[in-house]
């Protein structure tokens, strides 16, 4: 069954449970699942013009996948992907860092993103999923960085130890498990390191700046509106569809701490 005519059945099963009265939260649904749809079909609509390597940003170049194993992948392939990290990754990047440690990997767009972009640093990357972890060194494999991209699986909260006196960048996207992971009392280590994480919902970001804010200078990111080179294909097609190619899928706000450790 095609894509869309899976979608078009779930709708019909959305529709035939609503109740008389359809609150907020039912079309929301609804828009959402629409949104998705259309996404996905964008990423199609890419990969016919372009294929899968990546069209801007940071990761310009890289050679992708046409399936993601979490999340929305056309703004992945358009480079717009999280963009209001790329400075920070670049700041982080000209400051000195001799490792990544990439902490829910999934296919690993950071993983061999920055593998590709630093060819000094040596990636290690976790993830719980084994057909992430798969996906990933497929990805290395095909981008000629397999060598520099060590894949692990669950990654425990003292395992920052073992990168003591290092200079690693952490990058933690853990679907609410940041909590779990960034852990200073089991790695007294993360004190002296970069740090860039997800933080998924007003508990997981008070904990963070709980844990942190006596080690490290703390910034907080939030997603803005996107600005990018768009291709051709996409400038002749609907204003919905260009906004729609650059979403990310977030139901809530997402926001990123970029924490460095304090001075002295």
């Amino acid at each position: 069954m095609s894509l869309t005519a899976t979608v078009a059945r779930m709708v019909r099963d959305l529709v035939a449970r609503w109740p008389e009265q359809p609150n907020a939260d039912v079309l929301n649904e609804l828009l959402r699942l629409m949104g998705r749809w259309r996404s996905q079909m964008l990423a199609n609509t890419y990969i016919a013009y372009q294929g899968t390597k990546i069209h801007g940003g940071p990761f310009a170049g890289m050679d992708y996948v046409a399936a993601a194993t979490e999340g929305a992948l056309v703004p992945r392939l358009l480079g717009t992907y999280e963009s209001e990290l790329h400075p920070h990754f670049a700041a982080f990047l000209a400051e000195g860092i001799d490792c990544v440690i990439d902490v829910g990997c999934a296919e690993g767009y950071y993983a061999v993103g920055l593998a590709r972009l630093a060819p000094e640093l040596t990636v290690y990357a976790y993830d719980i999923d084994e057909k992430a972890r798969a996906a990933c060194a497929q990805l290395a494999a095909k981008n000629g960085v397999a060598e520099r991209v060590i894949i692990g699986g669950e990654f425990k909260p003292d395992g920052f130890e073992a990168f003591k006196g290092r200079r690693p960048l952490v990058l933690v996207d853990a679907e609410g498990a940041e909590i779990d992971i960034l852990q200073p009392e089991h790695s007294p280590a993360l004190a002296g390191m970069n740090v860039i994480v997800e933080t998924h919902g007003p508990r997981p970001l008070e904990v963070m700046m709980e844990r942190f804010s006596g080690t490290h200078d703390i910034l907080r990111v939030d997603q803005q509106p996107k600005t990018f080179d768009m291709p051709d294909w996409l400038k002749n097609l609907p204003h919905l569809d260009q906004l729609l190619a650059v979403w990310e899928w977030r139901g809530i706000p997402t926001p990123w701490l970029v924490m460095r450790p304090k001075a002295g």
